[in-house]
């Protein structure tokens, strides 16, 4: 035991100084102080009167692997949980990691793609002439085969596409509200100056008349809400929860909303992969929604459309157990949404359809 009450397990030689461990290990002095602090990397020894760090020749080894790891983009986190397998299950742990990394990075890039189009179309929009769209739309939602109760909800209108999960007690009648509270705005005749505005303020309608928790079983009644509102051109996207909004373009098929789930913030924080998020026991955990026991805060992005896109809504009942590449070839192939939201019910059944299934689709064409 140090004199300040730290174990010292290593005896294989004279200790390190901390400039000379930083050399040998590649890491800076500040990075060495700050593993300590984190438990990730303590020193052999301190001293109890000027606090000097010393390392033990013995350290070097893991030293290295995280300044490696770091160098690979790995949290401190999970380094901490590499560091402490053995070599075997070190290793599947960081190929684990890149395949992560890869999935991301490919996801960065169709993202990126998506952007770059989208801020493209809004510059030539001010100078080229809008071609006069029509929506062509369709939607269906299905019990699945285990749930009990159906609580999802979906419309397709001339202006407006929606989908919405419902949970707890009362979740089929929250949908159901959720997607009324959106339906007056077919008949309004809204500029795309107004689309963002008019339809967070109909969502908000419904979030503030969602039911409160019930207090003797703690019970939460809510829904997840995504919803198009078209005016010309211009489509306004409104999302809470972790139903889906894609869009089929030319260059192939985009997630344009981001889960608001438990499971997608620890995949963003690289605490699981994708593959893992899957099948966690909290998958079904939400961070934000329709209820009256969180705020409401949805995201709202304003999109420009053009003849030959399809857009998918649909709730995680169909990607739950639809790859998103199944889904793709689903919608590049239908002859329109009709067959389209058919066909995705249909392949949902065949994979067990363990949860209630919504999907709406639009297909834009010239009028």
């Amino acid at each position: 035991m140090d004199g300040d009450g730290r174990t010292a397990p290593y005896d294989d030689g004279e200790l390190l100084t901390i400039g000379a461990f930083a050399r040998a290990s590649r890491l800076s002095p500040k990075a060495l102080r700050l593993y300590d602090e984190l438990g990730l990397l303590p020193p052999a020894h301190v001293d109890p009167h000027s606090g000097y760090r010393h390392y033990a020749p013995a350290q070097l080894e893991r030293a290295r692997l995280v300044a490696w790891l770091r160098r690979l983009g790995m949290p401190l986190a999970r380094i901490r949980e590499v560091c402490e397998l053995a070599p075997d299950a070190a290793a599947v742990a960081v190929a684990a990691y890149w395949a992560q990394v890869e999935a991301d990075t490919a996801a960065r890039r169709d993202l990126a793609a998506f952007l770059v189009d989208q801020l493209e179309r809004k510059n030539t929009a001010m100078t080229t002439p809008h071609t006069p769209l029509t929506m062509r739309c369709a939607a269906l939602t299905d019990q699945g085969l285990v749930r009990p109760a159906h609580q999802d909800a979906a419309h397709a209108g001339p202006r407006l596409l929606a989908v919405a999960d419902g949970y707890g007690p009362d979740g089929g009648q929250a949908a159901k509200a959720a997607i009324d509270a959106l339906k007056g705005l077919e008949d309004q005749d809204l500029t795309s100056a107004d689309l963002l505005g008019a339809l967070e303020e109909a969502a908000h309608r419904a979030h503030r008349a969602a039911p409160a928790a019930d207090e003797p079983t703690g019970s939460t009644t809510g829904s997840t809400l995504t919803a198009l509102l078209r005016s010309g051109t211009q489509l306004a996207l409104l999302h809470v929860g972790d139903s889906r909004a894609y869009v089929l373009r030319d260059s192939g098929l985009f997630q344009i909303t981001h889960d608001h789930s438990l499971v997608q913030s620890l995949v963003d924080e690289g605490r699981l992969t994708p593959e893992e998020a899957a099948s966690h026991p909290q998958r079904a955990q939400l961070l934000r929604s329709l209820d009256g026991a969180t705020e409401f805060a949805p995201d709202l992005q304003l999109l420009e459309a053009r003849p030959g896109e399809r857009y998918l809504l649909c709730t995680d009942g169909l990607t739950g157990v639809v790859p998103a590449e199944t889904i793709q070839q689903v919608l590049t192939a239908a002859d329109g949404p009709d067959q389209a939201v058919r066909e995705l019910i249909r392949l949902a059944r065949e994979a067990g359809a363990p949860d209630n299934v919504a999907c709406a689709v639009a297909e834009m064409t010239g009028a």
